[in-house]
């Protein structure tokens, strides 16, 4: 597999030449630049870094990553000066923290809700 330095994932940040980094794999994203459907700025913002946290921040659907073997370019070279940030565990751990805040909600609306609707049952049925 060919290796990518970061002199030339710095190079391809151009409209005609495109790379972007995501989990240590650069792909050449520039025939997708038209297509993506949160617009060409978004994927412009992360060139020459690390887009691995913004990749994963968004949440990206399966068709999405399907995508990413097509254009890829190769491994991003080892020991570079660019730290590569490790998107994918930060990532996971906003989505537990996501999660665990969705169902805290839904601890106190679910109970709620069933309440309600056993005390509209029994009023409109005459249990009362």
């Amino acid at each position: 597999m060919t290796v990518v330095t970061l002199e030339e994932l710095r190079t391809n940040k151009t409209r005609e030449s495109l790379y972007i980094l995501i989990h240590g794999k650069v792909y050449n994203v520039t025939k997708f630049l038209d297509e993506h459907p949160g617009g060409d700025e978004v994927i412009l913002a992360e060139t020459g870094q690390d887009a691995t946290e913004a990749f994963e921040d968004v949440g990206h659907s399966d068709e999405a990553r399907a995508l990413l073997p097509d254009m890829l370019v190769g491994e991003f070279e080892q020991g570079s000066e660019l730290k590569l940030k490790s998107g994918a565990a930060e990532a996971q751990a906003k989505r537990v923290a996501n999660a665990v805040e969705q169902g805290s909600n839904l601890m106190y609306f679910v109970p709620l809700g069933l309440l309600g609707a056993y005390f509209g049952w029994r009023y409109y049925t005459g249990m009362a």
